[in-house]
């Protein structure tokens, strides 16, 4: 269960990451603040799902035999 809690707390730390990292793009004069502001977007999006989906596969592939 420990392993569980870290786990989660570094993915709120990621995602929050993500979110700082796609405000500063946002903002930023650069010519490459469109992509860069983009890119956090989709990995704001993706890699959550990515996270579930992979979990959902483990549980599916490793159910407890009662």
């Amino acid at each position: 269960m420990k392993l569980k809690r870290i786990l989660a707390l570094l993915g709120v730390v990621f995602l929050v990451s993500l979110y700082v990292l796609t405000l500063i793009a946002s903002l930023t004069a650069s010519p490459n603040a469109g992509q860069y502001f983009l890119a956090c977007i989709y990995a704001t999006i993706v890699i959550p799902v990515l996270f579930w989906a992979y979990s959902l596969i483990y549980k599916l592939t490793h159910k407890k035999k009662d």
